[in-house]
């Protein structure tokens, strides 16, 4: 049986079942990269509710595996070696539940190389982007007066949702013919773009027609459905 004693978030959110990797998240557009990723895998795991609107993930606990303070994070007691590893940033556990299963990314390095490129894509530009016009549609943002960040974050997620329109032209998937971690990596913020955050219309979504298809597909598959359930707030 693995020995999870030396993380102290662990004191916090016990594992019941230590020799699975341990999830601590929430079912937000980052924490759900990490579920659906471990469903689509089937790597045995076990989920812990990290509630961050009541600020667990700045509890002393969850810092000590996570400094940064966001999930999702993961203890592996197999990691390298053997060895427990402790891992954190969503991009950065895609990347390694993939070489770990042997799935979703290409052998050959060249591909490689390409789909984790679409993974810091989204990363860097789709989720940060998105999540401020979430925060100025819909939240507390959107009781400014001054409408001018509204119109950059509109403006910016519309560019970048052309960007992935022409990628997927004559595509099924962001690599092409087989599904990857560059599609785990965003289908969950493309959904919550024109859900939760109420921007369909603002995006001008309906005028796509490669990024909506390929959002249905990705959303029909039963991993997913399952991973955007993981772990759901009670």
């Amino acid at each position: 049986m693995a020995d999870l004693s030396a993380f102290p978030i662990t004191r916090r959110w016990p594992a019941e079942h230590p020799d699975r990797i341990q999830l601590y998240s929430l079912n937000t557009p980052n924490g759900v990269k990490a579920s659906v990723m471990l469903e689509e895998t089937g790597l045995p795991y076990e989920p812990h509710l990290v509630d961050i609107t009541a600020d667990q993930s700045h509890t002393p606990e969850f810092l000590s595996l996570n400094p940064n303070g966001k999930i999702p994070a993961i203890i592996d007691p197999d990691g390298p070696g053997g060895r427990p590893l402790g891992l954190f940033e969503s991009g950065a556990i895609l990347i390694y539940l993939a070489d770990k299963s042997g799935r979703f990314i290409a052998a050959d390095p060249a591909l490689r190389y390409e789909t984790i490129q679409w993974v810091f894509f989204q990363n860097a530009g789709i989720g940060p982007m998105f999540g401020q016009v979430g925060f100025f549609n819909k939240f507390a943002g959107k009781d400014y007066e001054d409408k001018r960040p509204l119109q950059r974050y509109v403006a910016e997620s519309k560019r970048l949702l052309g960007v992935l329109e022409r990628r997927l032209d004559g595509r099924d998937w962001i690599m092409g013919a087989e599904y990857s971690i560059a599609d785990v990596s965003t289908l969950g913020w493309v959904r919550n773009l024109i859900t939760f955050y109420e921007a369909r219309d603002l995006v001008d979504y309906d005028s796509l027609k490669n990024v909506p298809t390929w959002l249905d597909r990705g959303l029909a598959r039963p991993a997913v459905q399952r991973g955007l359930e993981i772990p759901k707030r009670i």
